[in-house]
């Protein structure tokens, strides 16, 4: 979490899994829980639609999102930085 002001806003990290639209990315971030009854640790992805507003992030970037306020009806992040950009093939 980020404490901006007197807010605590919520950060995450995932990889950018789609790049198609113009100014938004869709973000997969994976989290590991662990069950109530039986305690064994489970990983869970989850999708979060961000805006990307100079369409720096590309398709396998990994990437620092921030909760905001609400952009369109399923953007509700933005992208704070790239952590890691990458590995361009040339086909």
């Amino acid at each position: 979490m980020a404490v901006i002001g007197d807010k605590n806003i919520k950060e995450l990290v995932g990889v950018v899994t789609s790049a198609k639209n113009d100014k938004t990315r869709t973000v997969t971030v994976e989290t590991v829980k662990m069950h109530p009854l039986y305690k064994k640790r489970f990983k869970t992805t989850k999708k979060y639609y961000i805006h990307d507003e100079n369409n720096e992030s590309q398709l396998g970037d990994t990437v620092k999102i921030r909760q905001s306020r609400p952009l369109s009806k399923l953007k509700r992040w933005t992208l704070v930085t790239i952590t890691k950009q990458a590995v361009q093939v040339a086909a």
